[in-house]
């Protein structure tokens, strides 16, 4: 008799892992809460769907921080560029931007999701929408909530691939992690990560420079643990903080900064291309009759919302020293005090614990059940990182069950 397979949520994960099943023959039934499956997928193909990296592999690996033993051996079995050919299998070329990340030709991820689902449903997989799954039954059967009631369903086998707890809106609730509890299943607290932080700033400040991009930066920050990090790129002004890519990388060190501390310090060095020497150098130049705001953006170039950086850290008789203002161009504290909610979260930390799992993702205190995607514990910053790991875990679980379900059989 062919066994039959449940997969629980349709992201990237859930998608992947009914891909491997339905390709081997194995009768699948994929269940999502949602009216269709790969929303937060398309939501992050809105901007331009970022796949992959095309970094060298090892510092690719390194970007999953923690669990980069853990991630290796499956992200070794679906590469950045088994990834790219699994993509142009289903009509979808790849390349490489200017910065390393891959994206589809078309920066869409609609086509290349639509391309997907028909392939599925070629290979026999049911898709059963606005099933939501709430909880095990006495016989550890899955009961799901459907408009028209509660349904019970028995499967051979059972692949939980339920998200995190970000953009609950687009599906991902981390309801699940309550009834895995009850369960007595290790899962860690869900924490988000690739996310805004709140800052002391005025609100007169934060009026006036929402919204504001801050572009060519260097962001550097040192924890209390030693933890150092040191890179260029950009961030946005938001309401009550910041957020944006170079934020994003830093997002777990200054997490975990704020939980042991309270606040944590990180430096922006606004002018990384020139040293402290050549901007005092030019500032020191006379400025006849004009006004010291002009000055620094004749100068230096500074106006703006990085103006308004250098006055929120200065006192007015600091701002009447050079040296003072060179400094803190080069070194300008920026107090966090705090992330921003879960659910605003391109994702989140915590979740599955990897010793409840054995090597293909399976619970070791439930047979034949096994968990992939972002609800298993580990983060990495965006960047193409998020979406491959999401792809590699679904694999790699669908080959676990695909494997166990054979094994049973003998």
């Amino acid at each position: 008799m062919n066994p039959v397979v449940a997969i629980i949520g349709g992201g990237p994960a859930g998608l992947m892992a009914a891909d491997v099943l339905s390709h081997a023959g194995v009768k699948v039934n994929l269940y999502d809460s949602m009216p269709s499956v790969g929303r937060k997928f398309l939501m992050a193909g809105k901007s331009g769907l970022n796949l992959t990296h095309a970094e060298d592999w090892n510092l690719f690996l390194s970007r999953y921080a923690e669990q980069e033993h853990k991630l290796t051996p499956i992200l070794n079995a679906f590469t950045a560029d088994n990834l790219r050919t699994w993509a142009q299998e289903l009509g979808v070329d790849t390349f490489v931007g200017s910065s390393g990340k891959i994206f589809p030709v078309s920066m869409k991820a609609a086509p290349l999701l639509r391309a997907w689902l028909h392939r599925l449903r070629m290979q026999g997989v049911n898709f059963h929408m606005r099933h939501r799954w709430i909880r095990w039954d006495g016989q550890d059967n899955l009961v799901f909530h459907f408009p028209e009631g509660e349904k019970v369903v028995h499967a051979d086998a059972v692949i939980f691939a339920l998200g995190g707890g970000s953009w609950a809106r687009l599906g991902s609730t981390g309801e699940w992690v309550h009834e895995f509890h009850k369960k007595g299943i290790s899962v860690l607290p869900l924490k988000p990560t690739n996310c805004g932080f709140d800052v002391l700033f005025s609100p007169l400040f934060f009026e006036r420079f929402s919204g504001e991009p801050i572009k060519s930066i260097r962001a550097k920050f040192v924890d209390s643990q030693g933890l150092a990090f040191d890179e260029m790129g950009e961030l946005v002004m938001t309401e009550t903080g910041i957020e944006g890519s170079l934020i994003y990388q830093l997002s777990a060190l200054l997490r975990e900064e704020l939980s042991r501390k309270g606040s944590a310090i990180m430096y922006l060095d606004l002018m990384p291309h020139q040293t402290f020497e050549q901007l005092l150098g030019k500032l020191t130049q006379p400025r006849a009759k004009r006004s010291f705001s002009t000055h620094l953006k004749k100068q230096l170039g500074i106006d703006g919302v990085k103006a308004g950086l250098l006055r929120e850290a200065l006192s007015k008789n600091e701002m009447n020293d050079l040296a003072i203002i060179c400094r803190t161009l080069k070194a300008l504290p920026l107090k966090t005090i705090a992330p921003r909610p879960i659910d605003e979260a391109i994702s989140t930390a915590g979740g599955m614990d990897f010793e409840a799992l054995n090597e293909a993702l399976m619970l070791r205190q439930a047979e034949g059940v096994f968990c992939a995607g972002e609800m298993l514990d580990w983060e990495a910053p965006t960047g193409g990182y998020l979406l491959t790991a999401c792809f590699a875990t679904g694999r790699w679980a669908g080959l676990g069950a695909l494997a166990w379900l054979k094994n049973k059989e003998k």
